[in-house]
């Protein structure tokens, strides 16, 4: 399969695209892991909503929740506005574990409902109760879309099998070096919405020399080189980072387009390989 630029429209910081089940979720957003809790994260995501973003993911894991609800109060925007994501983490996985975590996520984040909400990790024997207790607090209003992360092809089918609700995003690390092709064009057509963490390599994109170049072509940085071939991609992103003058910066994608032949020439560094855990081999 050859990845080419996808027929999804890429308008400005605060567009958004479709998912399944209607909600529309923004193509760009703020990462906060490793943002610590306190000044911190609530001055990344306050940077971050000033400079326009309307996205903001966490997790349990990155144990920075409380400040992120903190910096979304005094941020001064509507939380209707902002599209808040947060993750399960593994040890909370299994039905009622996973129904009581939630509920703590709520009241770290001071708010009565998220926007999406994520299995982190497929933890195998029980990534499936687990599914069942999101289904449940989507059906009762409480997420307004439930999705997966890290969840390969095999977990997607296995968890499908069962699943009265078919997930709504898998968030998986995505770079030019870990494209997954075939991982994307089976959630393309299960209507499942890709998701990258890590799209900046934890910083090694801006030593490649193929994005450098590329980087001169557009008068961009390899990183705005990188997050819009996500974007063309139809892969939604949410590069972190703590700090002001980046947060603003990697907003600068929505003023140039990758030719196709340069979003081929992306695809080609493809290495298939990974800069975080592996799926099927985390024990964590």
């Amino acid at each position: 399969m050859s990845i080419t630029t996808v027929n999804k429209e890429i308008t400005n910081l605060q567009g958004t695209w479709e998912l399944s089940n209607g909600v529309r979720m923004p193509y760009f957003g703020l990462g906060v892991w490793k943002a610590e809790d306190g000044k911190e994260v609530i001055n990344a995501v306050k940077w971050a909503l000033a400079a326009g973003y309307r996205h903001i993911d966490t997790a349990k894991a990155y144990d920075n929740e409380e400040g992120v609800g903190k910096a979304i109060k005094e941020s001064g925007i509507p939380r209707e506005d902002i599209f808040l994501t947060s993750k399960l983490w593994n040890s909370d996985q299994g039905y009622e574990a996973t129904l009581e975590a939630f509920e703590k996520t709520l009241s770290r984040l001071d708010t009565d409902y998220l926007d999406l909400y994520l299995i982190h990790w497929p933890v195998e024997g029980k990534y499936k109760d687990t599914w069942r207790a999101l289904e449940k607090l989507y059906k009762d209003g409480k997420i307004k879309a439930i999705g997966v992360s890290n969840f390969l092809e095999h977990h997607l089918k296995d968890l499908m099998q069962d699943a009265e609700i078919k997930p709504m995003v898998d968030q998986l690390e995505f770079h030019p070096w870990l494209v997954q092709k075939d991982l994307q064009k089976f959630c393309k057509e299960n209507g499942i919405q890709y998701e990258a963490w890590s799209p900046l390599m934890q910083g090694k994109a801006f030593k490649n020399e193929t994005l450098k170049q590329l980087g001169e072509k557009y008068s961009k940085s390899p990183a705005h080189i990188v997050l819009r071939w996500d974007l063309q991609n139809g892969v939604i992103t949410i590069p972190k980072s703590t700090s002001k003058d980046h947060i603003e910066s990697n907003a600068a994608i929505f003023d140039f387009e990758l030719t196709e032949e340069d979003m081929q020439t992306i695809n080609a560094l493809d290495k298939h390989e990974r800069i975080g855990p592996d799926p099927d081999n985390f024990d964590f």
